[in-house]
């Protein structure tokens, strides 16, 4: 693997995910693929998300893959094969449904759910959650440290989105930021653009931008002193999964994009950099004492911690 910058000065680090979930999960196809028709879909899932685990072992890099519950029911042997390889296993909730669109009660089983189905399947503590197409809230912070988790790593501080969620307090300047004891929110990169940015965490970004010049976004991320956290799905290395009739013009194109590069791209980005996984970022700022900078305006209950 390859990094670049002072060999003399402390590296940030850089985290790779995978949230995994099905094509039909995405919310490009929702209208098309409705729910009560995901279990008749063909599922590419498990051979997508086997492919990733090949890679990531031949390039020596372990990651944090946020395992759809809906998925891990259906498919255990993806969970069973992420452990075994040393990487580290967190929830994408259960049912794929934006938070913002649930009451605080359906978000709390849904959460729930998906923690004690992973935990059963692996043996193994399930200490990250990220959220469906990043549609985080306030509220649900409470909800998820209520419910045992101990990160969060939904929020992308981008200038705008239509499906992203917000959390009060949090920007692109602050990377990692503890909301509470015990509870932190590791940020998907963005290119700093005062306080926002441009999303260049991954998704569709990353398989329309030129590589080069990904990389240089990636390489400017880290000048500025900031972890890398990057994200992908199984299904966009995958550029013979369905595409169903009836979508709209804009969601074909964030759907299909790039995808018969992407897989190649993955693998590039595999051996781009040193990575490790959320936990080990959260635990790696921590012992260098830059863990969770306080917000300026800070969320309700949040705290900054003090350098260890």
């Amino acid at each position: 693997m390859t990094d670049e910058g002072d060999a003399s000065a402390p590296v940030p680090q850089a985290a790779f995910s995978i949230d995994v979930e099905d094509w039909f999960h995405s919310e490009n196809v929702k209208a098309a693929v409705p729910r009560d028709r995901w279990d008749g879909s063909v599922s590419r899932v498990e051979r997508n998300t086997m492919r990733m685990l090949e890679i990531l072992d031949e390039k020596g890099v372990r990651a944090t893959f946020f395992v759809l519950g809906w998925v891990a029911e259906r498919r255990p042997g993806i969970v069973r094969a992420v452990v075994d390889g040393g990487h580290e296993l967190a929830s994408h909730g259960f049912g794929h449904e934006l938070v913002y669109t649930l009451s605080e009660a359906a978000f709390r089983n849904d959460v729930a759910r998906a923690r004690a189905l992973l935990e059963d399947l692996s043996g193994q503590r399930v200490r990250g959650y990220r959220a469906p197409c990043f549609s985080i809230t306030d509220w649900a912070i409470r909800v998820l440290r209520e419910e045992g988790y101990s990160y969060d790593s939904s929020m992308m501080p981008t200038l705008a989105h239509d499906r992203y969620g917000r959390l009060e307090g949090i920007d692109g300047t602050q990377p990692i930021v503890s909301l509470a004891d015990g509870f932190d929110e590791v940020c998907v990169s963005c290119l700093p653009l005062g306080r926002r940015g441009l999303p260049w965490g991954g998704g569709g970004y990353f398989r329309l931008t030129p590589f080069r010049i990904w990389m240089r976004g990636v390489a400017t991320i880290r000048r500025a002193g900031l972890p890398y956290v990057f994200y992908i799905h199984p299904w966009e290395i995958d550029p013979g999964h369905p595409l169903p009739p009836g979508l709209t013009a804009s969601n074909r194109f964030r759907q299909r994009v790039g995808l018969a590069r992407c897989e190649a791209r993955f693998a590039a980005m595999a051996g781009a950099l040193r990575w490790t996984t959320i936990g080990g970022l959260i635990d790696g700022w921590r012992a260098e004492g830059r863990r969770a900078v306080a917000a300026p305006s800070p969320a309700p209950g949040a705290v900054a911690l003090p350098a260890e």
